[in-house]
């Protein structure tokens, strides 16, 4: 008796495939003159669903620079480096959609020269999701939970370049050392939850006073740290004291006064350790403490 052949799988052309796959598939061509064009571009990712692809056929550098808006320039040096030195090309840009949020696309490709340029042969893919989930961890990482002000170690990072860019330059950079007085005492009072709304509302009230490039973050417990760049002792020391005196007379919900601050301030002098600045600056916060606390006072 004849043994039915069991029915092979079917292969699937590619063709068929391409259209459903999480992404863009392409060929990209640039002649020696800098004309580019897209020979090939097929895919079932978002990244083609508001693109004219007969003219990105015929002359893509038009199109590319209004899809790539903000990005244009970082990509064109991503393809220079890659027909430069027959480079992989990896890069991300941000594509807009009509009523639709941006989204992110990453581009991978390998590029080989050809007779009358470099052609390049890869994949781009929708990456809108790992971008979002790479900047909540990203902020979990800088940002303090309770007050959502920068943490220690984003404020380290940023201290450090505003210094070299200080020594560099030459201009001044100062920064505070805010501790708030008697803080078990409150929280022993009025209770935890009371002491972290304090928190908040401090890093919200001492956020008005400053500019857009000044940095105030959360070091731990009650301790903060402003750094002010362009800022010499004097200016920094009237900035502390209206700080100081803002919380003095602000309500926290216990009546006004009862919340007060200890600033120690110190200037960066060009070429010292940062760890010199920063217990400069601890030692002012001290001496404010052993005069009284409610004051500023400054180290040279």
């Amino acid at each position: 008796m004849p043994v039915n052949d069991i029915d092979a799988p079917q292969r699937i052309s590619a063709d068929h495939l391409i259209p459903h796959i999480p992404g863009v598939i392409f060929q990209l061509h640039r002649a020696r003159n800098g004309h580019m064009r897209f020979p090939y571009i097929e895919g079932g990712g978002v990244a083609l669903k508001h693109i004219d692809r007969d003219l990105l056929a015929q002359n893509a550098g038009e199109l590319v620079e209004q899809l790539t808006g903000n990005d244009h320039p970082k990509i064109m040096s991503a393809i220079e480096r890659s027909a430069r030195w027959m480079l992989p090309l990896t890069t991300r840009f941000l594509l807009p959609f009509p009523k639709e949020k941006p989204h992110w696309i990453a581009v991978s490709a390998r590029p080989k020269t050809v007779v009358d340029g470099v052609q390049w042969n890869g994949i781009m893919m929708d990456i809108s999701d790992q971008v979002s989930e790479e900047q909540r961890l990203r902020k979990l990482c800088d940002t303090d939970p309770l007050t959502e002000l920068p943490n220690r170690r984003k404020l380290m990072v940023h201290l450090t370049n505003i210094a070299s860019l200080s020594a560099r330059h030459g201009t001044p950079l100062s920064i505070m050392m805010i501790d708030i007085d008697h803080f078990k005492r409150l929280n022993d009072r009025w209770g935890h939850l009371h002491g972290d709304d304090v928190l908040k509302q401090l890093a919200t009230q001492a956020q008005l006073l400053l500019r857009c490039e000044d940095m105030i973050a959360r070091l731990g417990g009650e301790e903060f740290m402003v750094v002010l760049p362009l800022t010499s002792l004097q200016h920094c020391h009237t900035l502390a004291d209206r700080i100081r005196h803002t919380i003095s007379v602000y309500d926290f919900g216990m009546g006004a006064g009862q919340v007060t601050l200890s600033i120690g301030i110190a200037e960066f002098r060009c070429g010292e350790p940062l760890t010199s600045l920063i217990e400069r600056a601890d030692q002012a916060l001290y001496n404010a403490k052993d005069i009284g606390r409610d004051c500023v006072c400054l180290l040279r």
